[in-house]
């Protein structure tokens, strides 16, 4: 899993209703015949088919959609699944219970790590996007920054509520909604709990419609059960496969596969690979990023070149090593080993260009040449391997 994991709506809701936190019913369902089952269940006058997708828009984007029977909420669950939204597939929907809503609100807890406190955010305008809002009317959001040590208190909540302008009624409800919601930021260990919106109710009740949680995957040694959270069928074959091999690699929708260590030299990569294409007729762009990381043994190498060529988009490959902690000559036995894994698996290899620097390049580039590797050029500067990589995947 990755450092930090984003939950489904779905799942942020059960975790609120695990902790009190007043929601609504929903329903989880991948496809028509079960979003009007989940309907027929939820038994209400009117049901939310929401699309279940790790990204926002999805109401501009036909993502959500109202249904007032059985029937019709198999009719629209029909028409969001296999949306695409912002290059994300919808594969599954949550039927929820319609609200009669009074208002709406926003409210946040996230870890503000340069000041190592919490942050909670509030206002009165939610259900919009709040970075615009923040923009726009930074004054329409209340900030309030707090030490983990004194947690989430009433006098703080209290006063949060107060500053955004709402009443004493409904600041009492509001207290101690904002308290649990707090509780599922520590128990949970996430670094955010976001509901948007929080509403209000036609009688007057607070309930947490639209959540979005983001948990510390470094502490899933304390939560075994988060590992159920992970939804390994909306993850990237390649990506499952290099996460498996523990390789920090992201699919992209390119033709050049890119190695390198270190996010830093990955990124430039990027960039100089993503320049060089635009001097091409189809432009060839980044197929992934790829970081083997400091210290990276031939193994790891062999791993990545594993992954990248397994890949039907690349065409080519650029593997761009400065050798620091990582030793280019274990980087060049790696690429040696892969081509020995490829060929004994019958796999043709791709046009492979490689730029060594640094620690044993020289020793590096030699173990290359000598092993006479077929479809393989080494390259000396960057910007020069980058254009013959971009070529290559012409």
């Amino acid at each position: 899993m990755e450092a930090e994991v984003d939950l489904y709506e779905y799942q942020a809701r059960d975790l609120f209703e695990a902790h009190g936190v007043p929601t609504l019913k929903g329903i989880v369902a991948t496809s028509a015949v079960q979003a009007e089952e989940a309907a027929v269940k939820l038994g209400t006058p009117v049901v939310v088919v929401k699309a279940q997708i790790k990204t926002g828009g999805r109401g501009k984007a036909g993502g959500v959609k109202l249904a007032h029977s059985p029937a019709e909420a198999a009719e629209k669950a029909n028409e969001i699944l296999g949306l695409k939204i912002k290059g994300h597939t919808v594969r599954k929907v949550m039927v929820a219970e319609g609200a009669d809503i009074a208002a709406e609100y926003y409210f946040s807890i996230l870890l503000d790590r340069t000041k190592r406190r919490y942050l909670a955010m509030l206002s009165k305008e939610g259900g919009v996007e709040i970075e615009k809002l923040a923009e726009e009317r930074p004054d329409a959001l209340i900030k309030r920054s707090f030490s983990p040590l004194d947690g989430m208190t009433n006098t703080l909540a209290r006063d949060m509520a107060y500053e955004a302008g709402f009443d004493e009624g409904d600041v009492a409800k509001l207290v101690p909604v904002f308290k649990k919601l707090y509780t599922v930021y520590t128990e949970e260990d996430a670094t955010l709990v976001e509901v948007n919106p929080l509403v209000k109710t036609s009688s007057g009740e607070i309930i947490a419609l639209d959540g979005k949680i983001t948990l510390d995957d470094n502490a899933q040694f304390r939560h075994p059960e988060h590992r159920d959270l992970q939804d390994h069928g909306a993850t990237d074959p390649l990506e499952l496969k290099a996460q498996k091999m523990g390789l920090n690699y992201v699919k992209l929708d390119g033709s050049v596969g890119i190695i390198g260590n270190g996010a830093g030299l990955v990124m430039s990569t990027l960039d100089v690979v993503a320049y060089a294409g635009e001097d091409f007729s189809s432009q060839p762009k980044p197929a992934n990023f790829l970081d083997i990381g400091g210290g990276a043994n031939a193994e790891v190498m062999a791993n990545g070149l594993e992954v990248i060529l397994s890949d039907p988009q690349v065409k080519s490959v650029f593997v761009n090593v400065f050798g620091g902690i990582t030793a280019c000559d274990e980087v060049a036995k790696g690429i040696v080993q892969a081509y020995k894994i490829l060929d004994s698996e019958g796999i043709e290899p791709k046009p492979l260009v490689v730029r060594l620097d640094g620690n044993n390049a020289e020793l590096g580039r030699t173990i290359l040449n000598d092993a006479h590797l077929p479809k393989l050029e080494q390259v000396e500067t960057m910007d020069a391997a980058a254009r013959r990589a971009a070529e290559l995947a012409n």
